[in-house]
């Protein structure tokens, strides 16, 4: 665990210009099932950038590769092919796995508080993570709750179930579980999909505003959200990057014809 924390960290420090993520010629398998074919591209710092394509092309599988969520489902394995965050191969011996969750962040489809007070949601990672003096704990909640632009909204109500928020709410504290711990990278797996377009809004400008201290993926169905939302966009379609580019290439001018028979809706 501690060899991830050195070598992320001194990475970290390197040119500005280095990937947060850089994939290179992977390919993953379910099984036989070959989901990702021949994967590269590379995942500028402080950046949004959406994964888009239709259901079943690829885009959640690679985004849970970044943070080896995959590795928790049987016969799910990177076949070949290297993943670097931040400049260290994250299968390589030595990378400990849950130290990486916490570095990778990750924000699920559906929102999924714990079953405890909108305090202890946040609380959850940094007391995971070792000892910490209330006081502390009490300004990393505070800070947490007010990254995801939630405090204002909860603050007299830390003591509360979190299933009593709204879900809406309940999206912008998990928000605020997974940046409590400190991330260098979000992951965002469809965040709106579940929730009302004023709900949605919130989250996207939330999406907007922290990208001031974290790079973030984001996986859409919404093409609407990704030209809201983000600097990049990769076009996935039967498990390969069909077109990266940014996001106003890639809806106004595409490369690919594939690509611009899905951003215009003829398929998908």
């Amino acid at each position: 665990m501690h060899e991830m924390v050195q070598t992320l960290e001194e990475t970290a420090s390197t040119e500005v210009s280095q990937a947060a993520i850089e994939v290179a010629d992977v390919d993953f398998c379910y099984g036989r099932s070959r989901a990702l074919k021949d994967i590269s591209l590379k995942v500028p710092k402080g950046e949004i950038i959406a994964f888009i394509g239709p259901s079943g092309c690829g885009k959640s599988t690679l985004l849970r590769c970044f943070n080896r969520m995959n590795d928790l489902v049987p016969g799910a394995r990177v076949t070949k092919g290297e993943i670097h965050v931040n400049g260290v191969e994250i299968h390589q011996p030595g990378v400990d796995p849950v130290e990486l969750r916490r570095r990778v962040g990750m924000v699920f489809q559906k929102s999924n508080p714990f079953p405890r007070t909108i305090y202890e949601n946040v609380a959850y990672g940094p007391r995971l993570a070792g000892p910490v003096e209330k006081s502390d704990l009490d300004d990393v909640v505070e800070g947490a709750l007010r990254g995801a632009a939630l405090w204002d909204e909860v603050k007299d109500r830390l003591d509360e179930s979190a299933f009593g928020l709204s879900g809406g709410q309940q999206q912008r504290l998990c928000i605020a579980r997974t940046i409590a711990v400190k991330p260098e990278i979000v992951l965002m797996d469809e965040p709106c999909s579940a929730l009302d377009p004023v709900a949605t809004a919130k989250v996207e400008e939330l999406i907007l505003e922290l990208k001031k201290d974290y790079t973030i993926v984001v996986v859409t169905h919404n093409m609407q959200q990704a030209t809201r939302i983000s600097d990049l966009t990769a076009f996935f379609y039967l498990g390969e990057l069909v077109e990266f580019d940014r996001t106003s290439a890639i809806f106004t001018s595409p490369k690919r014809q594939e690509t611009e028979d899905y951003v215009t809706g003829r398929f998908g």
